[in-house]
């Protein structure tokens, strides 16, 4: 007999989690499958620091009782709300303690299989049990999704790697490594590596590495630099705290200024800690472009084209593919690929309603793919906090409707089009005033 519950969520990292946490909280029965905080503990370069500042890199409990700093301070871990950057290490750690005070019946379970069954969805385990639900929240992060140009992706795999699979650098240490990227995920494994005694370098399109800024913490802000430039989740400014704090707004704005935005909104660059770890020792070719990569005598060849239109070749024993992920729901092949045909796509990632359900029924997205439609928080821990809250809302009110609710999830389908905001009408008329 299948066992049966009313929402699955699939995925452990901080989403999975605090969407969990606040399910409990609201007594809905539920499921939550994956290992905690794995790839952030499993597939990331040991000794990074996480560009986030502390205080917004908390998971989300709904009394906000257990948050990063009191999980340093509890744990005698340096912490401050800004400037002291946060260690990976303390980040994964900080995971796996929240899970088990706020989601201690996480389940360590492969899900091989996800498809329909009736009025909602039936779940196969790695261990052959079957798990019924009404609704599956895909909470699976940047696993399913990194980004490999296609110059790259004829390469064997002994010498190609992307930086997902680099969680540590000592293996590399005398040897000759090219790290593709200007990211911060680029500029910290470049930094490593030169730590670890690697022949490194770092090759980008960017014409310049950029680096965020330390927010000075000596003087107090004046009430003029809080307003011009409020502080948010995302670093200071306007922007940056309109996407932080309303990421349900932001799926109101045009499709193309959306898109735009999550492309290029925080845009490749360090956290101003690594400044220090790279200018002036990682050898840096900037401005140049791949244009062809093949093995030669037990090594890579790489042609590179600068933007004075000039040519150059490198040699590597080993290239990391520092370049960063693509939402494609086709890739999530547990997902059965006719229930994956139905669902609506927006550039490979679905477009979700303003409960993050997509166009089939029952069908939850958050995290990264939830980005094109909530926004560019959605890439970073501190959107946890929003997504929890609003998908538990909607789930209670499904699970049980108060008088006069449908049991119907809201009447709104991802293939209409996008709802647009104007001004209230005034005497009949649009934006005037009588």
């Amino acid at each position: 007999m299948a066992e049966s519950s009313e929402v699955v969520v699939l995925g452990a990292g901080p989403y999975g989690l605090s969407i969990a946490a606040h399910l409990a909280a609201r007594g809905i029965p539920h499921r939550i499958f994956g290992k905690a905080m794995d790839t952030w503990a499993t597939q990331m370069p040991k000794g990074m620091l996480l560009k986030s500042d502390g205080f917004a890199s908390n998971l989300s409990d709904p009394r906000g009782d257990f948050s990063l700093k009191r999980f340093c301070f509890e744990n005698g871990i340096d912490y401050a709300d800004m400037g002291t950057p946060v260690r990976l290490e303390t980040f994964s750690a900080y995971g796996r303690a929240f899970q088990e005070r706020m989601v201690p019946d996480l389940e360590d379970k492969l899900v091989e299989n996800v498809d329909r069954h009736e009025d909602g969805f039936v779940l196969t385990l790695e261990d052959g049990e079957e798990v019924r639900t009404k609704r599956v929240v895909f909470a699976v992060g940047i696993t399913h999704f990194q980004h490999v140009p296609a110059v790259l992706q004829q390469l064997p795999s002994e010498f190609l790697s992307h930086s997902f699979q680099v969680s540590e650098v000592d293996g590399f240490q005398g040897q000759r490594v090219v790290v593709i990227g200007a990211g911060s995920s680029a500029i910290d494994l470049a930094a490593l590596l030169y730590e670890a005694g690697a022949d490194v370098q770092l090759v980008a399109r960017a014409r310049a590495l950029l680096f965020h800024e330390k927010m000075p913490m000596d003087k107090p802000r004046s009430l003029w630099q809080k307003v011009r430039s409020p502080l948010s989740g995302l670093g200071p400014g306007i922007r940056s705290r309109m996407f932080a704090d309303a990421p349900g707004m932001f799926r109101y704005l045009p499709e193309n200024y959306r898109l735009r935005t999550v492309r290029t909104f925080l845009g490749p660059a360090g956290g101003w800690f690594a400044k220090e770890k790279v200018m002036g020792k990682v050898p840096l070719v900037l401005g140049s472009s791949l244009e062809r990569a093949e093995v030669s005598d037990h090594h890579v060849s790489l042609q590179l084209r600068s933007d004075d239109g000039s040519f150059r070749s490198i040699d590597a024993e080993h290239v990391i593919a520092a370049t960063g992920y693509k939402v494609d729901v086709s890739r999530l092949t547990f997902l059965n690929a006719a229930l994956r045909e139905k669902i609506k796509l927006l550039e490979g990632a679905p477009i979700l309603s303003s409960s993050f359900e997509s166009s089939v029924r029952g069908l939850y997205f958050v995290g990264l793919a939830a980005a094109n439609s909530f926004g560019p928080v959605m890439r970073f821990a501190c959107g946890a906090g929003y997504t929890a809250r609003r998908l538990s809302r909607e789930m209670k009110a499904l699970a049980w409707p108060v008088r006069g609710r449908s049991t119907a999830p809201e009447a709104w389908h991802p293939a209409a089009p996008t709802p647009t905001l104007s001004r209230p009408p005034v005497n009949g008329r649009i934006g005037k005033k009588p």
